[in-house]
Formats: C-alpha cells, sequence, structure tokens
C-alpha cells in the first residue's frame, strides 16, 4: 500500500462518515448505506484508479437518488 492509496482511503472513509452520520440523523437510507460502503470498501480494493472511479461513483450517487 502506497501514500497515494492511503491518502485516498482516508478521504473517502471521512466522507463516508459525514454520509453515515447525515443518512442516520435524517433517517435517510441512501446516505446511511452509501456512508458503510464508502467507510469499508477502501479495504477490498486493489488499484488507485478502480479506488478514485468506485469513490467518485459512491459520492454521487445520494445526489441522483433521493428517498
Amino acid at each position: 500500500m502506497d501514500a497515494t492509496m492511503m491518502m485516498w482511503s482516508v478521504l473517502f472513509g471521512a466522507i463516508g462518515m459525514g454520509y453515515f452520520v447525515y443518512g442516520k440523523r435524517q433517517r435517510a437510507i441512501v446516505p446511511l448505506c452509501v456512508g458503510m460502503t464508502l467507510c469499508v470498501y477502501p479495504y477490498f480494493v486493489a488499484s488507485v484508479t478502480s479506488l478514485l472511479i468506485i469513490g467518485v461513483v459512491l459520492v454521487a450517487i445520494p445526489y441522483f437518488i433521493r428517498l
């Protein structure tokens, strides 16, 4: 694991924690699930490019899907 991977993992984990807290307080299922996913998925991704692509897609999901 290199420094780039670590920094992106921390960034997406922090965004995920924000989504998780927001989803829990507002009782909104989409930000809650996306927040949990953003906190966990960096452990299972091996390359920086796939980490960035998946992370950007996950961050954008609550903007486009409102339940």
